[in-house]
């Protein structure tokens, strides 16, 4: 198996790409069942070697002691293979559309400019974590950002099915969108969860990865047993449940089922929130870990002379009564 994986080159899932790429330029040629399957086939064994790629790769950057992923080179190859993840998952839920046409010569150009391209040597290790540092917090910050989109979805689309279940017309300073615009935009916010939350987790896997690996006091390693990672692979776990099961069963990306998912689904995201705030976790240092009031003291400017401002201020009213 490893001398398989090691034998794995960039032309292996290229050739598997744009194999899909010309079978989509097929699509208004003519009509076949079976070029669905063989673009599909083509497009997942490129995503899979295109994997396998990546983990022999950073595996052998391990083993010699180096950042594993941590080049140009492999930072386009990283953004081709998202791409491609992005592609095989449209055209699965969209299969009658052309989405190939526009989102496989991106890929390919990716993988063209890392070859003849990018360079190969690592970034330094602090350029390392703050790149991925900067990816981790991005990608739960729009993670979290659609599930609360999903939740205003859920919420409108409720108050709207029962205002016309009353016949009562909207007031005029309280117009919604249709039902149907609410359940489309609901199921667009789950979908966007499951992408970020999910690059969320893998960045974050790779940041504690480089943690370890550069062993500074100042970035300290993610224990695996951490709360809040389970609370967040919890969340994750709900949302691609949703997701998958919204795909397979329809009916519940439709009607009050929709709403109530994406109602439930923020409920995980305040328990994540809250841990993140008040749970005692290795996200934060135990030094952080404080008071309302010395939180609030921490968002003004200067705050390391802050008890040193108010010593003197205390002694100056004090000398003052003298």
């Amino acid at each position: 198996m490893g001398s398989f994986v090691a034998g794995i080159s960039v032309f292996c899932f290229a050739a598997s790409y744009t194999v899909s790429f010309l079978l989509e330029w097929t699509r208004p040629l003519f009509r076949s069942g079976v070029r669905g399957f063989l673009m599909l086939g083509f497009a997942a064994a490129g995503l899979i070697a295109h994997t396998l790629f990546l983990w022999h790769r950073s595996l052998s950057e391990i083993t010699q002691h180096a950042v594993p992923l941590s080049s140009s080179y492999d930072w386009y190859l990283m953004a081709a293979w998202v791409l491609a993840t992005c592609y095989l998952y449209l055209t699965i839920c969209y299969p009658r559309t052309s989405i190939g046409i526009f989102m496989l010569p991106l890929v390919l150009a990716l993988i063209g400019v890392a070859t003849f391209f990018a360079d190969s040597i690592p970034f330094t290790e602090k350029q390392t974590l703050l790149i991925w540092g900067w990816l981790h917090g991005m990608c739960h910050m729009l993670g979290s950002v659609a599930v609360m989109l999903g939740f205003v979805s859920g919420a409108m689309y409720l108050l709207q099915a029962r205002r016309l279940k009353q016949s009562r017309l909207p007031s005029q300073g309280m117009k919604l969108p249709s039902l149907e615009s609410l359940e489309r935009m609901a199921s667009q916010a789950i979908r966007w969860s499951v992408l970020f939350v999910g690059l969320g987790l893998l960045t974050g896997l790779a940041l504690n990865v480089v943690s370890a690996m550069v062993n500074e006091e100042s970035n300290p390693q993610i224990a695996w047993t951490d709360p809040l990672v389970w609370v967040s692979c919890l969340l994750f776990g709900w949302i691609l449940i949703v997701a998958i099961f919204g795909q397979v069963y329809q009916p519940t990306r439709q009607g009050k089922k929709i709403a109530y998912l994406t109602m439930a689904t923020f409920l995980f995201l305040v328990l994540q929130l809250s841990f993140t705030l008040w749970y005692p976790t290795d996200h934060r240092n135990s030094s952080t870990h404080a008071t309302l009031p010395e939180n609030l003291q921490k968002l003004l400017p200067e705050t390391q002379n802050y008890d040193r401002i108010v010593k003197m201020r205390s002694d100056f009213v004090d000398n003052k009564h003298i």
